[in-house]
């Protein structure tokens, strides 16, 4: 193990979920993504994750069945110049399958989550919407200003479901979720995750549920009003996407803050003998998530690495320059 950590490589290598099961969670993961984890309802994927919930273990390379985390503790350059001085991944990429509705929940920002957990992050979200159902919804943010004490009676009444404010899901509409944002995932929707480093999630409402023992969840009720926005919110809006076009490779920008960048790349060098050749700068490692299609990842000297859609693939700061050959889309994630 250790000559393995000494042995520095600035590769891409695959990683390997944790999987996560949930009472809302359902088959999608396994049957659309191939992730062969045995549970009865996987809801998640942590595709890239050092967060002791679930970590990513290495699929592929010189770190091969090393945890993300230990690889990065023992190399911590390999996140870039910009994170200088962590030891630990700032995000977290997840795969979500809402076979029915997730909880009412909100999250902390940065300062709230040291306030009120004594946690260095909060829970800042993008979301990417991978497929839904033709009636699936998301909430997102109320939908008529409440007080503390009228959304403490519509929860004790089991009606704060008519103040929710509810937007349709379509494949390929993109969200971010501010931390103080009420909201959840609607039953039918497949999506991809990008968000802050962080497991901190105060529930709401959660319908009355109970799970296989009969036993309902808990509720965060006192935490979640201290730190939600109980006004108005916007309807979120989609913002213009412009599409960049270069042999073998589209590209857009999905989104931009102060924690992490995510756009989407369609890659077709099917019929092109000219292939995507990208590495990644020394500022940041780069995320490459394939949300679709297949190929394969060419780096110097003579080596290659298979990907499918599902395949995480994590590219260290600094990397090799590598070529992409196939027909995928990824969702790239940077810091």
């Amino acid at each position: 193990m250790t000559n393995k950590l000494l042995d520095l490589k600035n590769d891409p290598f695959l990683l390997k979920p944790a999987g996560i099961e949930k009472l809302w969670g359902g088959t999608r993961l396994n049957d659309d993504f191939s992730k062969n984890i045995e549970t009865e309802n996987l809801a998640e994927t942590w595709e890239c994750s050092t967060h002791p919930d679930g970590e990513s273990v290495v699929g592929s390379g010189v770190y091969k069945d090393l945890s993300l985390s230990e690889v990065i503790s023992k190399n911590p350059y390999i996140l870039g110049e910009k994170l200088k001085g962590l030891n630990d991944l700032p995000i977290l990429i997840k795969l979500i399958d809402a076979h029915q509705n997730l909880s009412v929940q909100v999250h902390p920002d940065d300062e709230q989550a040291k306030k009120l957990e004594q946690a260095k992050n909060g829970k800042m979200e993008f979301w990417y919407i991978l497929d839904a159902y033709k009636n699936s919804n998301l909430i997102y943010g109320l939908n008529h200003n409440l007080t503390k004490e009228q959304f403490l009676k519509c929860i004790s009444e089991q009606n704060i479901d008519k103040y929710l404010q509810k937007i349709p899901a379509k494949k390929n509409d993109v969200f971010f979720v501010n931390p103080g944002t009420i909201h959840a995932i609607g039953k039918g929707v497949l999506l991809a995750e990008i968000q802050q480093n962080s497991n901190i999630t105060y529930r709401l409402y959660d319908y009355g549920r109970v799970d296989k023992n009969g036993v309902t969840r808990e509720l965060h009720i006192d935490k979640a009003l201290e730190i939600a926005n109980l006004t108005v919110s916007d309807i979120p809006k989609q913002p213009m996407r412009v599409l960049k076009y270069k042999k073998g490779c589209a590209s857009e920008l999905l989104c931009r803050c102060k924690y992490f960048q995510v756009e989407r790349l369609l890659i077709n060098t099917e019929r092109t003998r000219i292939l995507y050749e990208t590495a990644s700068t020394q500022n940041s490692f780069e995320v490459f998530l394939c949300v679709s299609g297949c190929g394969i990842i060419l780096y110097e000297p003579n080596n290659m690495l298979m990907f499918f859609k599902g395949d995480c693939v994590f590219v260290p700061a600094n990397s090799v320059t590598f070529k992409i050959h196939g027909k995928a889309t990824f969702l790239k994630v940077s810091c």
